[in-house]
């Protein structure tokens, strides 16, 4: 508890020099301040950031977070960055919107655990986060702006300068030859971009991968928000844009590594036997060789922005 209490003051002192700085304050720059503020906890022990960790691309390391009272959540934290433009949020794509979005961990009872309500008469409770509010949205806190805010500083968190965007824009030599031939596997032999394709590596849209079979993997999935059996088992592809270093994977964090998530996609039924509803795609081993594995791997760690490179 000690170490929150110290971060809560850390957060407020430098909450207060940027409300006071010369540079401008704008929506996302109190958003960013929202983010990292243990306020918007039940019991101020967390805060966005304690589970979307700035340094693994705004994802978490562990299989599942811990919210407060040390409750674990559900699914492994994805990475919220290069989300501005996507259509749907979370893994199971329960949310339209980011605002809808920033909204959902704060009221979860087993991540930060505070009704909406109450997180906006805290934010009325404090002069700072008053006067702040006044001055960008003419209004004091309301849930509606205090979304606002959360959602503009999510939107910034955009990344698109990586080895990969080098050698895309004609340099030969930003990555690797093994992470050109990667690159090649990715859009042929390993059929990677059929799911992740893009700008994001992302094609939006919700698949089966085999990683529900009823008995030990039970999560249903979209299923959950849509009661479709059709989308049993279905989770939202995510970008791979950082994927470098937002392990661990999938919904349910159950692979440690990218090699191993490549190793499944090689062969699902040597993981995974008896996944229901699992895509067609899927059915005919890749058959990669140990090398392609290699390679593959190489192509996906060019994928990680500067930003987080060497922290």
């Amino acid at each position: 508890m000690k170490q929150w209490y110290i971060a809560g003051i850390l957060v407020t002192a430098v909450m207060l020099l940027a409300f006071h700085s010369e540079e401008p304050l704008t929506r996302a720059k109190l958003g960013e301040q929202l983010f990292f503020d243990p306020v918007l906890s039940g019991d101020r022990t967390i805060s966005c950031a304690s589970c979307h960790k700035p340094q693994f691309a705004f994802a978490d390391t562990a299989a599942f977070s811990s919210g407060i009272h040390g409750q674990l959540t559900k699914r492994n934290t994805p990475s919220i960055t290069n989300q501005r433009g996507r259509p749907s949020f979370f893994w199971d794509g329960r949310s339209a919107s980011l605002e809808e979005q920033a909204k959902q961990p704060i009221i979860a009872a087993n991540e930060m655990g505070l009704p909406i309500e109450d997180a906006v008469k805290r934010l009325n409770a404090d002069s700072t986060y008053v006067r702040a509010f006044r001055k960008l949205f003419n209004s004091v806190p309301t849930e509606k702006n205090l979304l606002n805010a959360l959602a503009a500083y999510e939107r910034t968190l955009e990344t698109a300068n990586s080895p990969y965007d080098r050698y895309i824009n004609g340099d030969d030599q930003a990555i690797s030859p093994a992470a050109a031939r990667g690159r090649l596997l990715f859009i042929g032999k390993a059929n990677c971009s059929n799911c992740h394709s893009g700008e994001d590596f992302t094609a939006d849209r919700f698949k089966n991968i085999g990683l529900y079979n009823g008995t030990t993997l039970t999560d249903a999935g979209r299923f959950e928000v849509t009661r479709d059996s059709a989308q049993l088992g279905f989770f939202k592809v995510p970008g791979l844009r950082n994927v470098a270093i937002t392990a661990p994977y999938m919904h349910n964090g159950m692979f440690k590594t990218l090699r191993e998530v490549i190793q499944y996609y090689n062969n699902p039924d040597a993981i995974v036997h008896d996944g229901i509803k699992r895509d067609l795609s899927l059915n005919t081993p890749l058959n990669l060789t140990a090398t392609e594995i290699d390679e593959l791997e190489a192509f996906l760690k060019t994928l990680t922005d500067d930003r987080f490179i060497n922290q």
